[in-house]
Formats: C-alpha cells, sequence, structure tokens
C-alpha cells in the first residue's frame, strides 16, 4: 500500500495587481474574446460553403 501523508491545511495565495496592470490585462482579455467571435464567425462562414459546395 502507498505511504498516507497527514492532510495539510489549503493554503490561500494573495496576489497584488497595480491598476494599470489589472486595466492591461482586462484590455487584452476583451481582444481575445473578439478574436474568438471573429474564428467562431470563419469557421461557420467556412461550414456553410463547405456544405454548399459538396451539394
Amino acid at each position: 500500500m502507498g505511504t498516507l501523508m497527514p492532510a495539510t491545511p489549503t493554503q490561500t495565495l494573495y496576489v497584488t495587481v497595480r491598476r494599470d496592470e489589472l486595466r492591461q490585462l482586462k484590455d487584452e482579455r476583451d481582444q481575445l474574446r473578439q478574436q474568438i467571435a471573429q474564428l467562431h464567425l470563419q469557421l461557420e462562414q467556412a461550414r456553410l460553403q463547405g456544405k454548399a459546395a459538396s451539394h
């Protein structure tokens, strides 16, 4: 049988983020979300074109 390890209490990590860093992260997140939306549209258009071409 394996070795039993004693349970350790959960540790909480506190991180400090400056306001300008937070703003930059939010902007990057918004840009990535826009890119994902555009890629979804392109993928859907390609699927529709593929279906139209196969008929």
